[in-house]
Protein backbone atom coordinates (compact mmCIF):
# COMPACT_ATOMS: atom_id res chain seq x y z
CA UNK A 1 0.00 0.00 0.00
CA UNK A 2 0.89 3.61 -1.10
CA UNK A 3 2.58 6.13 1.84
CA UNK A 4 -0.45 8.23 0.83
CA UNK A 5 -3.32 5.82 0.77
CA UNK A 6 -2.23 4.15 4.46
CA UNK A 7 -2.19 8.20 5.48
CA UNK A 8 -5.32 8.37 4.42
CA UNK A 9 -6.93 5.17 5.32
CA UNK A 10 -5.84 6.04 9.01
CA UNK A 11 -6.97 9.31 9.47
CA UNK A 12 -10.39 7.86 8.29
CA UNK A 13 -10.77 4.92 10.43
CA UNK A 14 -9.15 7.27 13.17
CA UNK A 15 -11.87 9.58 12.09
CA UNK A 16 -14.60 7.38 12.57
CA UNK A 17 -13.68 5.72 16.07
CA UNK A 18 -13.05 9.46 17.40
CA UNK A 19 -17.41 9.51 16.78
CA UNK A 20 -17.50 6.82 18.14
CA UNK A 21 -16.28 7.18 21.03
CA UNK A 22 -17.39 10.96 21.43
CA UNK A 23 -21.15 9.68 21.03
CA UNK A 24 -20.24 7.41 24.06
CA UNK A 25 -18.72 9.87 26.28
CA UNK A 26 -21.54 11.89 25.48
CA UNK A 27 -24.17 9.26 26.92
CA UNK A 28 -21.65 7.92 29.36
CA UNK A 29 -21.69 11.82 30.75
CA UNK A 30 -25.59 12.32 30.27
CA UNK A 31 -26.12 9.41 32.75
CA UNK A 32 -23.51 9.97 35.63
CA UNK A 33 -25.30 13.34 35.82
CA UNK A 34 -28.38 12.28 35.88
CA UNK A 35 -27.90 8.90 38.32
CA UNK A 36 -28.09 11.50 41.27
CA UNK A 37 -31.23 13.72 40.00
CA UNK A 38 -32.66 9.48 39.63
CA UNK A 39 -31.53 8.27 43.26
CA UNK A 40 -33.50 11.53 44.72
CA UNK A 41 -36.81 11.23 42.76
CA UNK A 42 -39.60 10.14 45.19
CA UNK A 43 -41.95 9.02 42.27
CA UNK A 44 -41.60 6.27 39.41
CA UNK A 45 -39.26 7.63 36.61
CA UNK A 46 -42.24 6.20 33.78
CA UNK A 47 -45.00 8.35 36.07
CA UNK A 48 -46.51 11.62 34.54
CA UNK A 49 -45.53 14.54 37.15
CA UNK A 50 -42.93 17.23 36.53
CA UNK A 51 -42.00 18.41 40.05
CA UNK A 52 -38.25 19.87 40.42
CA UNK A 53 -38.85 23.23 41.62
CA UNK A 54 -37.87 21.81 45.38
CA UNK A 55 -34.30 19.80 45.02
CA UNK A 56 -35.11 18.39 47.93
CA UNK A 57 -38.63 17.09 47.01
CA UNK A 58 -37.46 16.24 43.57
CA UNK A 59 -40.93 14.15 41.53
CA UNK A 60 -39.92 13.61 37.89
CA UNK A 61 -41.17 11.15 35.21
CA UNK A 62 -41.21 11.22 31.54
CA UNK A 63 -44.35 9.59 30.91
CA UNK A 64 -45.99 12.70 29.03
CA UNK A 65 -42.89 14.25 27.57
CA UNK A 66 -42.30 10.97 26.20
CA UNK A 67 -45.85 10.52 24.80
CA UNK A 68 -45.78 14.33 23.58
CA UNK A 69 -42.48 14.06 21.97
CA UNK A 70 -43.58 10.50 19.66
CA UNK A 71 -46.97 12.26 19.27
CA UNK A 72 -45.89 15.82 17.96
CA UNK A 73 -43.18 14.28 15.52
CA UNK A 74 -45.64 11.03 14.14
CA UNK A 75 -48.27 13.55 13.25
CA UNK A 76 -45.27 16.20 11.63
CA UNK A 77 -44.06 12.82 9.37
CA UNK A 78 -47.61 11.72 8.45
CA UNK A 79 -48.40 15.04 6.88
CA UNK A 80 -44.59 15.30 5.43
CA UNK A 81 -43.88 12.04 4.20
CA UNK A 82 -46.87 11.86 1.47
CA UNK A 83 -46.56 15.83 0.61
CA UNK A 84 -42.55 15.75 0.14
CA UNK A 85 -43.24 12.08 -1.66
CA UNK A 86 -45.15 14.07 -4.74
CA UNK A 87 -43.15 16.99 -4.78
CA UNK A 88 -40.16 15.01 -5.55
CA UNK A 89 -42.03 13.01 -8.01
CA UNK A 90 -43.19 16.38 -9.69
CA UNK A 91 -39.48 17.83 -9.58
CA UNK A 92 -37.50 14.66 -11.09
CA UNK A 93 -40.44 13.42 -13.42
CA UNK A 94 -43.20 15.73 -14.05
CA UNK A 95 -41.60 19.16 -14.39
CA UNK A 96 -39.54 20.84 -17.01
CA UNK A 97 -35.75 21.54 -16.05
CA UNK A 98 -36.54 24.83 -16.43
CA UNK A 99 -39.37 24.95 -13.71
CA UNK A 100 -37.65 22.40 -11.88
CA UNK A 101 -34.28 23.87 -10.65
CA UNK A 102 -35.83 27.05 -9.30
CA UNK A 103 -38.70 25.17 -7.37
CA UNK A 104 -35.98 22.72 -5.76
CA UNK A 105 -34.02 25.95 -4.50
CA UNK A 106 -36.88 27.42 -2.97
CA UNK A 107 -37.68 24.08 -1.07
CA UNK A 108 -34.02 23.82 -0.08
CA UNK A 109 -34.30 27.36 1.44
CA UNK A 110 -37.15 26.69 3.97
CA UNK A 111 -34.19 24.68 5.70
CA UNK A 112 -32.45 28.03 6.24
CA UNK A 113 -35.25 29.37 7.67
CA UNK A 114 -34.91 29.66 11.55
CA UNK A 115 -36.96 27.54 13.77
CA UNK A 116 -37.98 30.56 16.03
CA UNK A 117 -39.30 31.78 13.03
CA UNK A 118 -41.27 29.33 12.06
CA UNK A 119 -42.58 29.36 15.72
CA UNK A 120 -43.80 32.73 15.40
CA UNK A 121 -45.28 31.89 12.11
CA UNK A 122 -47.34 28.87 13.32
CA UNK A 123 -48.34 30.44 16.67
CA UNK A 124 -49.42 34.06 15.01
CA UNK A 125 -50.48 33.34 11.81
CA UNK A 126 -51.09 29.45 10.89
CA UNK A 127 -52.55 28.70 14.34
CA UNK A 128 -55.64 30.95 13.80
CA UNK A 129 -55.75 29.64 10.18
CA UNK A 130 -55.67 25.92 11.44
CA UNK A 131 -58.46 26.87 14.02
CA UNK A 132 -61.45 26.32 12.09
CA UNK A 133 -59.87 23.33 10.42
CA UNK A 134 -59.10 21.80 14.19
CA UNK A 135 -62.92 22.53 15.37
CA UNK A 136 -64.47 20.66 12.35
CA UNK A 137 -61.99 17.49 12.44
CA UNK A 138 -62.94 17.32 16.43
CA UNK A 139 -66.62 18.05 15.65
CA UNK A 140 -66.51 15.57 13.03
CA UNK A 141 -64.59 12.79 14.26
CA UNK A 142 -64.50 13.72 18.16
CA UNK A 143 -65.70 10.36 18.51
CA UNK A 144 -62.55 8.93 17.95
CA UNK A 145 -60.12 9.00 20.95
CA UNK A 146 -57.27 10.84 18.63
CA UNK A 147 -59.13 13.35 17.55
CA UNK A 148 -61.44 13.73 20.72
CA UNK A 149 -61.25 17.03 23.07
CA UNK A 150 -57.42 17.32 24.22
CA UNK A 151 -56.22 18.89 28.07
CA UNK A 152 -56.19 22.51 26.96
CA UNK A 153 -59.95 22.37 25.15
CA UNK A 154 -61.73 24.94 24.40
CA UNK A 155 -58.34 26.31 22.82
CA UNK A 156 -56.89 24.37 20.04
CA UNK A 157 -54.75 26.51 18.85
CA UNK A 158 -51.54 25.63 20.67
CA UNK A 159 -51.98 22.25 20.53
CA UNK A 160 -49.94 19.03 18.85
CA UNK A 161 -52.15 19.49 15.65
CA UNK A 162 -51.06 22.90 14.68
CA UNK A 163 -47.37 22.00 15.88
CA UNK A 164 -47.44 18.54 14.04
CA UNK A 165 -48.25 21.21 11.11
CA UNK A 166 -45.65 23.37 11.35
CA UNK A 167 -42.80 20.84 11.70
CA UNK A 168 -44.25 18.98 8.87
CA UNK A 169 -43.43 22.01 6.85
CA UNK A 170 -39.90 22.11 8.79
CA UNK A 171 -39.22 18.38 7.67
CA UNK A 172 -40.00 18.88 3.80
CA UNK A 173 -36.94 20.32 2.74
CA UNK A 174 -34.59 17.46 4.27
CA UNK A 175 -37.34 14.39 3.18
CA UNK A 176 -37.15 16.15 -0.37
CA UNK A 177 -34.34 16.75 -1.13
CA UNK A 178 -33.07 13.78 -0.16
CA UNK A 179 -35.93 12.03 -2.05
CA UNK A 180 -35.08 13.96 -4.79
CA UNK A 181 -31.63 12.89 -5.14
CA UNK A 182 -32.72 9.22 -4.96
CA UNK A 183 -35.40 9.37 -7.46
CA UNK A 184 -32.82 11.15 -9.84
CA UNK A 185 -30.30 8.12 -9.57
CA UNK A 186 -33.12 6.05 -11.02
CA UNK A 187 -31.28 4.36 -13.94
CA UNK A 188 -32.24 6.00 -17.11
CA UNK A 189 -31.98 2.27 -19.03
CA UNK A 190 -34.98 1.07 -16.81
CA UNK A 191 -36.97 4.18 -17.61
CA UNK A 192 -36.40 4.11 -21.11
CA UNK A 193 -37.17 0.06 -21.41
CA UNK A 194 -40.29 0.74 -19.53
CA UNK A 195 -41.52 3.36 -21.81
CA UNK A 196 -40.80 1.55 -24.94
CA UNK A 197 -43.17 -1.51 -23.82
CA UNK A 198 -45.80 1.42 -24.08
CA UNK A 199 -45.79 1.72 -19.95
CA UNK A 200 -47.86 5.30 -19.28
CA UNK A 201 -45.86 7.64 -16.70
CA UNK A 202 -47.39 6.70 -13.95
CA UNK A 203 -46.61 2.87 -14.64
CA UNK A 204 -42.72 4.20 -15.06
CA UNK A 205 -42.77 5.54 -11.58
CA UNK A 206 -44.92 3.12 -10.01
CA UNK A 207 -42.38 0.14 -11.78
CA UNK A 208 -39.15 1.79 -11.87
CA UNK A 209 -38.75 5.24 -10.12
CA UNK A 210 -40.49 4.01 -6.79
CA UNK A 211 -39.04 0.13 -6.08
CA UNK A 212 -35.54 2.28 -6.77
CA UNK A 213 -35.71 5.18 -4.38
CA UNK A 214 -38.12 3.62 -2.06
CA UNK A 215 -34.88 2.49 0.56
CA UNK A 216 -33.93 6.30 0.24
CA UNK A 217 -37.19 7.70 0.83
CA UNK A 218 -37.49 6.08 4.10
CA UNK A 219 -34.34 6.87 5.13
CA UNK A 220 -35.04 10.27 4.07
CA UNK A 221 -37.98 10.59 6.26
CA UNK A 222 -36.57 9.06 9.46
CA UNK A 223 -34.04 11.54 8.95
CA UNK A 224 -36.55 13.57 9.03
CA UNK A 225 -37.91 12.19 12.02
CA UNK A 226 -34.96 12.22 13.89
CA UNK A 227 -35.02 16.17 13.22
CA UNK A 228 -38.36 16.47 14.70
CA UNK A 229 -37.60 14.43 17.78
CA UNK A 230 -35.23 17.36 18.99
CA UNK A 231 -37.04 20.36 18.05
CA UNK A 232 -36.85 22.94 20.51
CA UNK A 233 -37.89 26.83 19.76
CA UNK A 234 -40.62 26.07 17.70
CA UNK A 235 -42.37 23.86 19.77
CA UNK A 236 -41.62 25.73 22.90
CA UNK A 237 -43.23 28.74 21.20
CA UNK A 238 -46.06 26.97 20.15
CA UNK A 239 -47.32 24.15 22.57
CA UNK A 240 -49.00 25.24 25.62
CA UNK A 241 -48.24 23.37 28.92
CA UNK A 242 -51.68 22.68 30.75
CA UNK A 243 -51.50 22.86 34.59
CA UNK A 244 -52.73 20.02 36.33
CA UNK A 245 -53.60 17.49 33.00
CA UNK A 246 -51.89 15.11 31.72
CA UNK A 247 -51.30 13.65 27.92
CA UNK A 248 -54.85 12.09 27.45
CA UNK A 249 -53.71 10.73 23.77
CA UNK A 250 -55.61 13.92 21.30
CA UNK A 251 -54.02 15.68 18.70
CA UNK A 252 -55.70 18.26 20.03
CA UNK A 253 -53.63 18.42 23.72
CA UNK A 254 -51.37 20.70 24.80
CA UNK A 255 -48.00 19.05 26.65
CA UNK A 256 -44.27 19.45 26.36
CA UNK A 257 -41.68 17.37 24.08
CA UNK A 258 -37.99 16.96 26.03
CA UNK A 259 -36.53 19.51 24.17
CA UNK A 260 -39.08 22.38 24.64
CA UNK A 261 -39.74 21.26 28.35
CA UNK A 262 -35.66 21.40 28.67
CA UNK A 263 -34.79 24.42 27.26
CA UNK A 264 -38.62 26.66 29.05
CA UNK A 265 -36.80 25.53 32.23
CA UNK A 266 -32.87 26.49 32.05
CA UNK A 267 -33.74 28.85 34.65
CA UNK A 268 -33.29 25.51 36.86
CA UNK A 269 -29.96 24.43 36.09
CA UNK A 270 -28.01 26.24 38.74
CA UNK A 271 -29.46 23.76 40.97
CA UNK A 272 -27.38 20.31 40.15
CA UNK A 273 -29.88 18.14 40.99
CA UNK A 274 -32.93 19.78 39.63
CA UNK A 275 -30.56 19.81 36.37
CA UNK A 276 -30.29 16.50 36.66
CA UNK A 277 -33.77 15.65 36.24
CA UNK A 278 -33.87 17.57 32.83
CA UNK A 279 -30.63 15.73 32.12
CA UNK A 280 -32.03 12.26 32.46
CA UNK A 281 -35.07 13.62 30.26
CA UNK A 282 -32.12 14.16 27.62
CA UNK A 283 -31.31 11.00 28.13
CA UNK A 284 -34.36 9.77 27.39
CA UNK A 285 -34.19 10.92 24.01
CA UNK A 286 -31.03 10.71 23.70
CA UNK A 287 -31.64 7.11 23.25
CA UNK A 288 -34.61 7.35 21.43
CA UNK A 289 -32.96 8.91 18.37
CA UNK A 290 -30.75 5.45 18.91
CA UNK A 291 -33.97 3.74 18.60
CA UNK A 292 -35.17 5.34 15.34
CA UNK A 293 -31.61 5.42 14.01
CA UNK A 294 -31.35 1.85 14.42
CA UNK A 295 -34.85 1.13 12.66
CA UNK A 296 -34.47 3.00 10.03
CA UNK A 297 -31.15 1.49 9.37
CA UNK A 298 -32.86 -2.13 10.06
CA UNK A 299 -35.63 -0.99 6.80
CA UNK A 300 -33.40 0.64 4.48
CA UNK A 301 -31.63 -3.16 4.95
CA UNK A 302 -34.57 -4.86 4.35
CA UNK A 303 -35.46 -2.86 1.78
CA UNK A 304 -32.16 -3.16 -0.15
CA UNK A 305 -32.31 -6.96 0.55
CA UNK A 306 -35.46 -7.56 -1.74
Amino acid sequence: MRPGDRIFKNLTTGAGIFVVILIGLIGLFLLLQAIPALQANQVSFFSSVWETGDSKNLRFGIADLLAVTVATSLVALVIAMPVSLGIALFLTQYAPPRLARPFAYVIDLLAAVPSIIFGLWGLLFLAPVLEPVAQWINDTLGWIPIFGDGNIAPNIRSTIFTAGVVLAVMLLPIITSLTREVFERTPTAQIEGALALGATRWEVIRTTVLPFGKAGYIGASMLGLGRALGETIALSIILFIPVGRTFDWSVFDGGATFASKIASNYAEFNDVTSAGAYIAAGLVLFLLTFVVNFAARSIIGDKKGD
